[in-house]
């Protein structure tokens, strides 16, 4: 099946380019955008698997849109557009449900390499990518309650499972460390996912930071 993406960016040049770079490798560039206003809208009329979302644009910036597009059940993406390496925006959007960032001066490859992978449920950053900027904008841990009331479904071993994501630890090294198969934590992980309706590891780790399980420079 052909992937669909909408792209929303207020340069006119940029969306041309990614869309040249998407329709030469076989994905569908289902619609454009200006600005976030139009990108919720696109959403609403189009159901793209993922969106390009720019963070500054006029009307509504990519941040809100990305709140409003992933407040309400869906199967579409949003992979952040950035100048920026570690724009402090990218953080509230991770929060937000974004499944990860791309900086406006990736490769072609790689911008369709990213395109894919979200849409297998996988975040784009790896999760020690995620933990560095959580660790750089998110609130302190100590200001907020040590477990929050959405993980009171988790057993006490997901609970470790959930700790050790927020920690930037791979399926592999969880298994290692939990003396588990990494297939037991792959069932682990996606119950995590299930329960507390995230979409990736990258919204894993920035709960498992707001939420106090990890707090900035632990390991």
């Amino acid at each position: 099946m052909t992937t669909r993406v909408v792209i929303a960016d207020d340069q006119a040049l940029v969306r041309t380019g990614f869309r040249m770079i998407l329709t030469a490798r076989g994905i569908e560039v289902v619609g454009e955008a200006a600005d976030g206003a139009e990108a919720v809208d696109a959403v609403r009329r189009l159901h793209p698997d993922v969106v390009l979302m720019d963070i500054r644009m006029p009307t509504m910036d990519g941040l809100e849109a990305t709140r409003r597009i992933l407040a309400t059940p869906t199967d579409c993406r949003v992979l952040i557009l950035t100048t920026f390496d570690l724009d402090s925006y990218v953080y509230a959007a991770l929060a937000a449900g974004a499944s990860g960032f791309l900086l406006k001066d990736v490769t072609p490859e790689h911008l369709a390499a990213a395109v894919h992978l979200v849409t297998t449920g996988d975040a784009l950053l790896s999760p020690s990518i995620t933990r560095r900027l959580v660790e750089r904008f998110a609130t302190p841990a100590a200001a907020q309650p040590a477990i929050h009331r959405d993980l009171s479904n988790l057993t006490p071993r997901e609970l470790e499972v959930l700790t050790l994501m927020g920690q930037g630890l791979s399926n592999t090294e969880i298994a290692t460390t939990l003396t588990l198969s990494e297939a037991t934590v792959k069932t682990h992980v996606a119950r995590i996912f299930a329960k507390l309706a995230l979409r990736d590891r990258s919204q894993a780790v920035v709960l498992a930071y707001e939420t106090g399980l990890v707090t900035p420079g632990e390991r």
